[in-house]
C-alpha cells in the first residue's frame, strides 16, 4: 500500500513539473510573439539626407616679450590677433553652393613706439555657385562672387623727425604719442581700399581639393571711400576737373571718384591639401585683367597658409599673402616715387584654435 501510494505521488510530481514546464514554455513562446508583433508595427526610421556642410573655426594668438637689463637691446611687445574662418556649402545632385567668410585682426605694441600698430586686417567673403555640365564630368557653369576689405585704417608707422620739445626737453605721455600719430603715412582704411566681384564662366574640379575656375565675363567696382588715398590707388577725375592743371586740384583728392568700374577676365585656382589629420595647406592664385584698360599686367593675389595642429586646441599658423597691382601706386623711405610694386606680407604665429561647429 505505501509503495503504491508512493508511487502515485511521484507520478503526480512529474506532472505538476512538466505541466508548469508547459506553461513557462507557452508563456515566454506568446511574449516572443507580442515583441515581434510590437516590431512589425513599428514604422522604419528614415534617413534625411543632409546637403549641407557648415564648420566654423575660431583662432587666436597671442605673442609677449618683455626686457629687463638686456644687453643685447630689444623692445618690450604684445601682439594679439584674432582669425575666423567659416564655410557653408551646399551639395545636391549636380548642383553645388560653396560659401565661406574669413574675417582676421590683430595688433602690436611695442614699448619704442607708443601706440597701437595693425599687423594684419582682412575681410574676405565669397560665394559660389555651379551646375554640372553634361558634356563632361568635372565640369561647373559657375557664377562667383567676392568681396575683399579691411576693418580700419592703416598706417606706415614712421618714425618721428624729432622727439623733443621746443625748449630742448625729451617728449613723453601724450606729447610722444601724438608726435608718432603725426609721424604715421596713410595706407587703407574701411572700403578704402574694397574690391567686390561677380564673375560668370566655367568652373573644373578634377579632385575634392582642387578647383580652377575661369570666368571670361567679370564685373566689379574698386571702391575708396577715403579721398585722401584715392591717388594711390588710381581712381577716375571727376569730369568737372579734367583737363585742369595739378595746380588748380583740391589738396584732399576730393577731385576723384569714390568707385572704378571694371570689367574683365578672371582665373582663379583654389587647393586645400589634407597632409594629414594634423597638417593642411591651403592656397588661392587669382589673377584679373580688365578689358577696360588702365592695365599693363594682370592683378595678381596669391595667398598661401598651413595650418599645424600641435595639440588637441593648440595649433601653429603660417601665412604669406602677395599682391601685384600696377594701378596701385607705393612709395618707399627710400624711393618717394610713386609706383606699381610688389606688395609681399608674410605671418607665423601659434596660438589657440577650437572648431566651434562642424556638419556633414
Amino acid at each position: 500500500m505505501k509503495k503504491t501510494i508512493f508511487i502515485v505521488a511521484a507520478m503526480m510530481l512529474a506532472g505538476m513539473s512538466a505541466w508548469a514546464q508547459s506553461s513557462d514554455a507557452l508563456k515566454a513562446a506568446a511574449e516572443a510573439a507580442k515583441e515581434m508583433s510590437e516590431a512589425q508595427t513599428e514604422a522604419p526610421e528614415v534617413v534625411k539626407p543632409k546637403y549641407w556642410e557648415e564648420s566654423l573655426k575660431t583662432n587666436i594668438k597671442f605673442g609677449q616679450t618683455s626686457l629687463t637689463n638686456w644687453a643685447a637691446g630689444g623692445d618690450n611687445t604684445v601682439t594679439l590677433q584674432a582669425f575666423i574662418d567659416g564655410n557653408a556649402n551646399y551639395k545636391k545632385g549636380d548642383l553645388f553652393w560653396n560659401n565661406r567668410l574669413q574675417l582676421d585682426y590683430g595688433f602690436l605694441y611695442a614699448s619704442s613706439k607708443p601706440i597701437l600698430q595693425k599687423n594684419t586686417d582682412r575681410i574676405y567673403l565669397e560665394s559660389k555657385w555651379g551646375y554640372k555640365t553634361e558634356t563632361m564630368k568635372n565640369l561647373y557653369f559657375s557664377a562667383n562672387y567676392d568681396f575683399k576689405s579691411q576693418f580700419s585704417t592703416g598706417y606706415d608707422y614712421n618714425t618721428p623727425g624729432s622727439l623733443v620739445d621746443e625748449s630742448g626737453n625729451q617728449l613723453e605721455g601724450d606729447a610722444l604719442k601724438q608726435a608718432w600719430k603725426d609721424a604715421r603715412g596713410l595706407k587703407s582704411g574701411f572700403l578704402a581700399p574694397a574690391y567686390t566681384n561677380l564673375a560668370l564662366g566655367i568652373d573644373y574640379k578634377p579632385a575634392k581639393w582642387l578647383s580652377v575656375n575661369f570666368a571670361p565675363l567679370t564685373g566689379g567696382f574698386v571702391i575708396v571711400q577715403n579721398e585722401a588715398l584715392r591717388k594711390a590707388y588710381s581712381m577716375q577725375l571727376r569730369p568737372e576737373y579734367e583737363g585742369k592743371d595739378e595746380a588748380e586740384m583740391p589738396a584732399d583728392g576730393s577731385q576723384y571718384k569714390s568707385s572704378r568700374f571694371e570689367l574683365g577676365a578672371q582665373m582663379k585656382v583654389d587647393a586645400a591639401v589634407n597632409v594629414n589629420d594634423n597638417f593642411k595647406y591651403s592656397t588661392q592664385v587669382v589673377l584679373f585683367y580688365n578689358y577696360l584698360g588702365g592695365q599693363k599686367c594682370p592683378r595678381i593675389n596669391w595667398d598661401n597658409r598651413i595650418d599645424w595642429k600641435l595639440a588637441k586646441y593648440f595649433s601653429l599658423t603660417m601665412t604669406t599673402n602677395l599682391i601685384y597691382d600696377d594701378t596701385i601706386l607705393i612709395t618707399t623711405a627710400t624711393d618717394p616715387e610713386p609706383k606699381a610694386r610688389i606688395q609681399f606680407k608674410e605671418s607665423i604665429a601659434f596660438g589657440f584654435t577650437y572648431t566651434i561647429a562642424s556638419k556633414k
